[in-house]
């Protein structure tokens, strides 16, 4: 925890926007769905579940414009889209895979402590 000293406030911004970013709703999801290997539209919007087709698209511009993901265009017949993670994205996802771990650990406690709290 010493390392905290070591954050100055403008790095604790940069870090928010971020996080912010991350914390969309569905953001993690597509991200994942990338990894997994998926690259076409129809193919991301299958393996997010719950997404609309209007949302992905919305999340897929803004992943984009931040250096996360990809978009190429492949000259066929019909064209075709497709999605892929940056070195960026990738990145990304490495680091958040101790945040996943510590919600697989912490998130069911958490959970029981909100339902107990309300049933008081």
């Amino acid at each position: 925890m010493r390392d905290v000293g070591r954050i100055d406030d403008e790095t604790c911004r940069e870090f928010q926007g971020g996080v912010e970013l991350v914390g969309k709703r569905w953001t993690a999801a597509i991200l994942l769905a990338l990894a997994r290997g998926g690259e076409r539209f129809a193919e991301l919007h299958h393996g997010v579940d719950g997404i609309s087709a209007r949302l992905l698209a919305v999340r897929l511009k803004e992943l984009q414009d931040n250096e996360l993901v990809e978009r190429t265009v492949v000259p066929s017949t019909p064209v075709q889209i497709r999605y892929t993670l940056t070195e960026r994205g990738r990145d990304l996802l490495r680091s958040l895979i101790p945040l996943i771990r510590w919600q697989q650990r912490w998130g069911d406690a958490a959970e029981a402590d909100k339902r107990s709290a309300v049933r008081r």
